[in-house]
């Protein structure tokens, strides 16, 4: 540790920007699962009309995410996440003028498409500042803006909701991704162009030997679907991240709905956070853990799929949240615990693009990966919303619930399953 203080940690101060990225990423999207009791019963939104809003923004970043990672490995990391924030952050404050259902999927479907840039320019910059050793770790950190910003959420938007109506959520929200803008250009460049980066770290990012003497042709989108890493990396996501997109949009009306006993907006703030604190731990910790055996010389590969396998396992105890015997905190622990090991997950199965891939398909590949959860998302948002409502009108919306926790609880055992089978035994992809 004392050898890379050594030369300096510029790159941390990247990692910081982008984790504040993620963070008003994360606020702005769970700013409709706060206000979902208030939309229901101000403008009769109810559990099919929210879910199909859910859906408009999840096939459009799922749109995005194709398009995002091609234009940001074309652009750079700079122009690309720079103008993804401006578009999402206009599009958090247009919800306000939302009246009903098809205007509220028209200004959440803006916010998926323009959304959908962070997650491929941020894995591109951690692949551009951080040798692999600390890449786990650095998408850990953030990643673990998503869990702040669900965090924040619960604890200021109802408190905004209630003083200046739901309306004011969005824009104050909205206008946060402003702040983010001002500080990112004035601070971000790319290592080779940064003149506040020292020469000794800058050798220190460019250490992995087999990335040095890269070439930067574009990369075509489509050649990317031949290589095996590419597909599993489609698997992977498609697979998990639909479970972390309910979490995320559906915990707080359970929490109102199931679990609340009278807990309205202004009440289940404290659960959620206790939640999303947890999640944070678990996207450090997953992270460190990968990173820490490959520092003890196991491959990348292999501390990946060990660290995965691990946090995967302690995802299924969700199956019994639903469980009479369990009281309202010891459901909320589950919950806890199952999204706090999705996190661990998702900073690990990020950080394998960026193993398998040079880094100019980085960003390309994310965004393929990105897309496959976001449609496995809207899939997961129709389910949830048939099932819930069929339930809700039998009288028994709890049984719903038991359905929704079993398919979380079993989803990442079966990921991991096909990365481990069919992970190719030429880890790292070259591209012709």
């Amino acid at each position: 540790m004392s050898e890379t203080k050594s030369f300096g940690n510029y790159r941390w101060t990247v990692c910081a920007l982008i984790f504040f990225a993620t963070t008003v990423n994360y606020l702005d999207r769970q700013v409709i699962g706060i206000l979902k009791p208030m939309l229901e019963s101000d403008l009769g939104i109810g559990e099919k009309a929210y879910s199909h809003i859910i859906m408009a923004f999840q096939l459009s970043y799922a749109f995005g995410m194709l398009i995002a990672g091609k234009l940001i490995d074309k652009y750079g990391t700079k122009i690309g996440y720079g103008f993804s924030v401006l578009l999402w952050s206009i599009a958090a404050m247009g919800h306000a003028l939302a009246k009903g259902t098809l205007s509220f999927g028209f200004w959440r479907a803006f916010l998926g498409v323009s959304e959908a840039g962070n997650f491929p320019a941020a894995i591109k910059t951690v692949a551009e500042w951080f040798p692999k050793r600390e890449r786990a770790l650095a998408t850990g950190i953030f990643n673990s803006g998503t869990n702040v910003g669900a965090i924040i959420a619960p604890l200021a938007v109802p408190a905004m909701a209630v003083a200046w109506g739901w309306q004011s959520a969005f824009i104050i929200t909205g206008a946060i991704g402003f702040i983010w803008l001002i500080l990112w250009f004035y601070y971000y460049e790319i290592p080779q162009k940064q003149k506040k980066l020292s020469a000794a770290e800058l050798a220190y990012i460019n250490s992995d030997t087999e990335e040095k003497e890269e070439p930067q042709q574009e990369v075509q989108w489509l050649s990317l679907l031949k290589y095996r890493q590419t597909w599993l990396f489609f698997i992977g996501k498609g697979l998990t991240d639909p479970i972390w997109w309910f979490y995320l949009f559906w915990i707080p009306g359970w929490l109102a709905q199931v679990r609340g006993t009278g807990l309205d907006i202004k009440s289940f703030g404290l659960p959620l956070a206790f939640i999303y604190t947890a999640t944070t731990v678990g996207s450090i910790g997953g992270g460190w853990a990968s990173s820490y055996l490959i520092k003890k010389g196991m491959s990348p590969f292999r501390a990946r799929k060990i660290t995965m396998l691990v946090f995967a396992l302690l995802v299924t105890p969700i199956v019994f949240a639903q469980s009479p015997a369990l009281s309202t905190w010891g459901a909320v622990c589950l919950i806890a615990l199952a999204a706090s090991s999705h996190q661990a997950w998702s900073a690990n199965i990020f950080t394998t693009v960026s193993d398998a891939f040079p880094k100019r398909a980085v960003s390309s590949v994310t965004g393929i990966g990105g897309m496959a959860g976001a449609v496995g998302g809207a899939f997961i948002s129709y389910i949830a919303g048939f099932i819930l409502d069929f339930y809700k009108k039998q009288g028994h919306i709890e049984t719903g619930y038991v359905v929704m926790f079993a398919i979380a609880g079993s989803m990442y055992i079966l990921a991991w399953s096909i990365m481990a089978v069919f992970a190719p035994k030429n880890k790292k992809v070259i591209l012709d």
